[in-house]
């Protein structure tokens, strides 16, 4: 078996650019630092809206083609980050892209939002199995913002994870893994707030005309539920180059950027955390491997 770095995380996203977005620098930082960074990305972001006119033709409701497309938008954005270990799960075009809540695309063959949690995660449980992380990332009860990709991300995320510790479960994808330790994606009220403050004194002088709302930001909760935090400053350059790479759904005008709703929103570069599974820590981690034994933690032993 090919020796693993002593620090693995794992990080369980919907679509290509939702990792940038949200956990870019601390992907850095650790991909910096030597640790083994594994993305899973559940769709290719069939469903998305397109910013950049000369693109327009890949948009779904047009040509088509923006799936293959973001395939190469993760790339590069992964290269931003230094981070080597990227897969689809259940390989390229697996799951479909489901769109927003309530339409017809949720119901199409293939959609992601469709698909049996267990039958997914078994795919997931194979990356656990390989990967042994110490560490998973993904999305709250809600996805952080209600989109049915998310809201799958985080129901097959936490299901594999318990799956991967069952020696019972799939013993043909390998020895049985407990993760120490699972986040969901969190940002503080207080930090939303400030950011959005410093844009509206910044808003005359963009090119954006107006700017989104703290609801409009996945997963900000009130300050006292936040565990962790993880400084990224080191990082806002590749976190900003990151998001830039994956140019049809983003555009960045650092320490600000737009979706294709044109909606100017603060580009976060400490990037927080809720602690749900593992010892909660009595004051706020800086380390998403704070407290962790690194050696293997095979379930059962």
């Amino acid at each position: 078996m090919t020796e693993l770095p002593d620090r693995r995380l794992l990080l369980v996203h919907a679509h290509p650019d939702d990792e940038s977005i949200n956990n870019g620098a601390t992907m850095a930082r650790y991909a910096a630092e030597g640790a083994q960074v594994t993305l899973v990305t559940c769709t290719l972001g069939e469903e998305g809206e397109v910013i950049p006119p000369g693109l327009a033709h890949l948009a779904p409701d047009r040509e088509g083609g923006l799936g293959p497309y973001r395939i190469g938008e993760l790339a590069a954005a992964m290269k931003e980050l230094g981070v080597t270990d990227h897969r689809f799960l259940g390989g390229p075009g697996r799951y479909r892209d489901s769109g927003m809540m309530g339409t017809e695309q949720n119901r199409r063959p293939g959609a992601f939002w469709s698909v049996e949690v267990d039958e997914a995660a078994g795919h997931l449980v194979e990356v656990i199995r390989e990967a042994r992380p110490q560490v998973l990332v993904t999305y709250d009860p809600d996805g952080g913002y209600g989109h049915p990709d998310h809201i799958q991300a985080h129901r097959v995320a936490m299901r594999a994870a318990e799956l991967a510790a069952q020696p019972s479960f799939r013993t043909d994808l390998g020895e049985p893994w407990e993760i120490a330790k699972i986040y969901w994606n969190r940002v503080p009220r207080s930090v939303a707030a400030a950011g959005f403050a410093r844009l509206r004194e910044a808003l005359p002088g963009l090119a954006y005309a107006k700017s989104a709302v703290i609801d409009d930001v996945p997963g900000v909760v009130d300050d006292s539920v936040i565990t962790t935090e993880i400084d990224g400053t080191a990082h806002a350059a590749a976190k900003a180059a990151a998001m830039r790479a994956h140019a049809t759904q983003v555009e960045v005008a650092e320490p600000w950027f737009v979706l294709s709703n044109e909606l100017a929103q603060p580009l976060f570069i400490t990037e927080y955390y809720e602690l749900v599974a593992g010892e909660r820590p009595r004051s706020r981690e800086t380390d998403l491997f704070a407290g962790i034994d690194l050696h293997e933690r095979k379930a059962g032993v």
